[in-house]
């Protein structure tokens, strides 16, 4: 059932569908991603976002400026233990200047009540400059 709830979550972030993403998050989710990461240094945006309304505003209206369309993840292994979710992904995306995206991620999410209360997510740093930025990390 939990690995459910993180499977229509992806597909609701991926569509960067408001009211879908709402639809799967407690009111005071969090979400931390690594400090310095290159989706939050391109958008100007925060690693850690608290609250639903900041988390559905950043997926469906901030990271579209940046992955511009083609956003997607290939789960590799999804693991579940009660409430906790644990999901190894490549995500994929076309980025605004046209050119491919295409990183590993960990992502650890805890659930409340079958919704989304806080997502610790994982990726290589460097390779995600390299991507967007297509040089040295910056931040």
């Amino acid at each position: 059932m939990n690995h459910t709830v993180i499977q229509d979550a992806f597909q609701a972030l991926a569509a960067h569908d408001p009211d879908r993403i709402s639809a799967v998050l407690t009111e005071d989710a969090e979400w931390l991603s690594p400090p310095g990461n290159a989706t939050a240094v391109a958008l100007g945006a925060t690693p850690h976002m608290v609250g639903r309304d900041a988390i559905v505003r950043f997926f469906a209206k901030d990271l579209p400026r940046l992955f511009a369309r083609d956003l997607a993840a290939a789960f590799h292994h999804l693991h579940t233990d009660g409430d906790r979710v644990v999901v190894e992904a490549t995500v994929t995306a076309t980025l605004a200047d046209g050119r491919p995206y295409a990183n590993d991620y960990c992502f650890v999410f805890e659930l409340r009540e079958g919704l989304i209360h806080r997502v610790r997510e994982y990726v290589d740093t460097a390779r995600g400059h390299r991507l967007v930025f297509g040089d040295a990390p910056r931040g």
